[in-house]
């Protein structure tokens, strides 16, 4: 143990094998007790956070940023790793091997002689032999495979591009325009009718109508909803900033008269 701290401590820049010795140090008998304790389960949301953090420093633009959370993110595979190498389950090198092999096998256009020279070619070849080694039989199969931890609205996406892969979609955006359009009209009706419980499932239809439409229209439907947020903050900030301004408390107005500052608001483009 004492060996292998100090040769740790003698380097004067470390690489990828080096963290795994640091985090295998940690988890040993005399390392570090929060560290030896954890477990996959533990640190599960850790790792989001991480992968989050990393998503914001690529929306920041920052290469330190980015250097650093890129960082944090490999910390997090290497101490799952690590987890599984304690139970002689498998290691990094396990890791690295299964991902470099499944790189190579669905890129027949790279290491193999299959041709295919545009993008289309390419995913279309991918999700083939994506099916074919994931022992997807059905299209069914490659819906359930999309992960249910994923935010909804990534999820909804995902289950209606690859339901549009069996020919299961919209003919086009005014198909699909109608459809949330008639969600709507069913959420109303179920609300009029004093039927709660199916407004709710109307409700959650209209959502998933919402993620089709962004899916046509070539964008994120989670990018979209977070420019959303942020506009909603910008917008709330100001109605706020004004009717301060005006010597008012905004708990103390009524909605007509707040909403009065947000078409405001809405009117100077904020």
């Amino acid at each position: 143990m004492e060996n292998r701290i100090a040769m740790l401590l003698s380097k004067t820049k470390y690489n990828v094998y080096d963290l795994a010795e640091i985090v295998k140090v940690l988890r040993s008998e005399n390392g570090c007790p929060w560290d030896k304790v954890q477990t996959h389960q533990s640190i599960r949301g850790d790792f989001l956070e991480e992968v989050y953090e990393v998503l914001e420093a690529i929306d920041c633009d920052s290469k330190e940023m980015l250097r650093e959370e890129l960082g944090d993110v490999l910390l997090q595979v290497i101490f799952h790793a690590e987890i599984e190498t304690e139970k002689d389950s498998f290691d990094l090198d396990d890791i690295a091997n299964d991902v470099c092999k499944k790189l190579i096998i669905r890129h027949p256009h790279v290491f193999g002689d299959v041709n295919a020279d545009n993008v289309d070619t390419v995913l279309k070849n991918w999700d083939s032999i994506k099916k074919e080694t994931k022992g997807q039989e059905s299209y069914t199969d490659t819906l359930k495979s999309v992960p249910k931890v994923f935010p909804t609205l990534m999820r909804a996406q995902k289950l209606g591009k690859r339901a549009s892969r069996a020919g299961m979609d919209f003919k086009g955006i005014d198909d699909c325009f109608s459809s949330l359009k008639s969600e709507v009209a069913e959420i109303e009706d179920a609300l009029n009718n004093n039927d709660t419980d199916s407004a709710v499932a109307e409700l959650g239809d209209l959502l998933f109508s919402c993620a089709n439409l962004s899916r046509k229209l070539g964008v994120d439907a989670e990018e979209i909803l977070d420019k959303a947020n942020d506009k909603f903050l910008r917008r709330f900030e100001a109605v706020e900033s004004l009717v301060g301004q005006d010597g008012f408390d905004m708990a103390e107005l009524d909605i007509e008269t707040l909403d009065t500052y947000w078409e405001k608001v809405k009117l100077y483009g904020n």
